[in-house]
């Protein structure tokens, strides 16, 4: 499955459509307004809310939360003693742990399980300006988490940045 995803998706207050390379609305994301913290739905083309997305107010270190149905579903935080400041994990509620790593911030990064590749996000082959593509490989990949997955690490890697820019 491939998908595009333009760059403002992620403007709290505003919706966006991510699209199949056909054109194809796929996903929706709402982005929730009037919120004291990033809120955001990624809901299916009927507008049921497959995953809500959140950041934690109270975490030593930023933290976003991925729920299913009010269950949280899975974390998402920056990996500690990394060497590489774009390396976040994520850990599912069974305890399962997936890895994303590579350039957040250009939007070039790999979502993989315990070495085996989920999903690749990349804006190289694209020549849409200011949109990047999500390639979930694997055909049975939850595609709403690892979707979840890439705005959560993209909003985390984008504040800490900001963080560091003041």
């Amino acid at each position: 499955m491939r998908l595009l995803v333009r760059e403002r998706l992620f403007a709290v207050g505003d919706d966006y459509w991510i699209e199949d390379t056909e054109g194809r609305k796929v996903f929706l994301v709402d982005g929730k307004a009037m919120r004291v913290r990033d809120t955001f739905e990624l809901k299916d083309r009927d507008g049921r809310v497959l995953v809500e997305l959140r950041q934690k107010l109270v975490s030593l270190r930023d933290t976003m939360v991925i729920e299913r149905g009010g269950e949280e579903l899975a974390r998402v935080r920056r990996k500690r003693l990394s060497l590489l400041r774009n390396h976040y994990r994520v850990t599912l509620v069974d305890g399962t742990e997936l890895d994303v790593s590579g350039r957040i911030l250009d939007r070039e990064f790999a979502i993989d399980y315990d070495g085996e590749l989920l999903a690749q996000v990349s804006r190289r082959l694209l020549t849409i300006r200011d949109t990047y593509g999500i390639e979930v490989v694997r055909e049975e990949a939850d595609a709403a988490l690892l979707i979840a997955v890439s705005m959560c690490v993209i909003v985390l890697a984008d504040k800490e940045r900001e963080g560091h820019e003041e």
